[in-house]
């Protein structure tokens, strides 16, 4: 049977394309990021390469300014839980804007007893309440896979850290208007109008920690940000906007982004994974890379040549410990990642990539129990 991959060949003599995809596949492939991480960089040059960057993501993500400050957040209300307090509030980051979100705080964390508080974000069709494992507000916007493990501010607060839930913009609460289209015409929309969809996420999660960093029952300087799989990108974005943010989970497996798409010719991530002209300088795995010295870590793996890649920026200063990254176990080993030296190749299929990418696709969830005790040391809480 014939290899029916999908590559992109120009077939005329000037190595052009008349198909535009062909074009957009072969420009991409040719990019040279400016500000793309290099692993070879000079520690007295490091600073300003991460300063660079971020202030080119503060303006890609184009960030709103506004006359005038908005409301102060409010409490909606408060209840017990077993072992944590579960508070809702919500706050208005914006024009136009309310912004819900929950709180669990721990026992005997208050102002006279603060303690370190962790922001936690979900996977693309996870909640707030699925995080707290609380009934969903919109069960049809909702989905709950991995129940137990996934109720990742539930884990947290249960090991001593306020745990912060905040949605996405386009799950939970923020669907229950029965016109909304979905995730693509939200995206669309915000493109229309000078935003993205990360752009709206990280406005609204810049406001709500600002909020946290006033709180007397929450210590300001141990403040980290968790997300799962979707919501990863924002926790890296708020780390590398933020120098305050004391470390930083990538609840997912780790690669070059631009290079899945290049080899994976059929791929289609949604557009809620796309910020508008980022590719000309930056990949996340460089926008990773930005986010050292502090602690950085990795729990699901990925491909190992831009995970080693990436942790030069904690050799180069001089914080090595810093980085921490963990396998799914089917890949713990170096003997079960075959494929961790061969080379990836135009016109794999998705599975195919996971592979060579190290990715246990059913068993992709939150691990509660590598993050947990991860963050509970770098942010000194006893026991942890």
């Amino acid at each position: 049977m014939p290899d029916q991959r999908h590559v992109f060949s120009s077939g005329r003599p000037d190595g052009r394309f008349v198909d535009i995809e062909g074009f957009l596949h072969e420009y991409l492939s040719n990019l040279d990021p400016t500000l793309r991480f290099d692993p070879h960089i000079p520690a007295e040059h490091f600073p300003g390469w991460r300063a660079l960057v971020a202030e080119k993501l503060r303006e890609l993500l184009a960030l709103p300014e506004f006359a005038g400050e908005q409301p102060a957040p409010k409490m909606l209300w408060a209840e017990p839980r077993d072992g944590y307090e579960l508070q809702k509030w919500e706050c208005y980051p914006e024009p136009y804007s309310v912004l819900p979100y929950l709180v669990l705080v721990p026992e005997g964390i208050n102002a006279e007893n603060p303690g370190p508080a962790v922001m936690c974000f979900p996977g693309s069709n996870g909640t707030k309440e699925a995080l707290a494992d609380e009934p969903d507000i919109v069960p049809w916007a909702a989905e709950r896979k991995h129940p137990a493990r996934n109720i990742m501010g539930v884990h947290y607060a249960r090991a001593g850290i306020t745990a912060v839930i905040v949605d996405h913009p386009d799950r939970g609460e923020h669907t229950s208007n029965m016109f909304s289209g979905g995730r693509y015409e939200i995206c669309v929309h915000a493109i229309w109008a000078g935003r993205s969809f990360e752009s709206i996420s990280v406005a609204g999660k810049l406001a709500v920690l600002d909020w946290m960093k006033e709180q007397p029952l929450i210590d300001a300087e141990r403040i980290a940000v968790s997300g799962h799989s979707l919501g990863a990108k924002p926790a890296l974005h708020l780390g590398m906007l933020d120098p305050s943010i004391a470390a930083v989970v990538w609840n997912d497996f780790f690669s070059h982004w631009l290079v899945r798409e290049l080899m994976v010719s059929t791929f289609r991530g949604h557009l809620g994974h796309y910020i508008p002209g980022m590719q000309q300088w930056f990949d996340y795995t460089d926008l990773a890379a930005a986010v050292a010295p502090r602690p950085f870590l990795i729990t699901e793996g990925g491909r190992t040549e831009d995970i080693d890649r990436a942790s030069r920026a904690w050799d180069i200063t001089d914080a090595p410990g810093n980085f921490s990254v963990t396998y799914y176990p089917k890949y713990a080993t170096a003997e079960g990642r075959p494929y961790d030296n061969a080379p990836l190749f135009e016109g794999m299929t998705m599975d195919e990539y996971f592979e060579y990418a190290n990715v246990d696709v059913p068993e992709h969830c939150f691990k509660e129990n590598v993050a947990v005790p991860w963050l509970a040391r770098v942010l000194g809480v006893e026991g942890g």
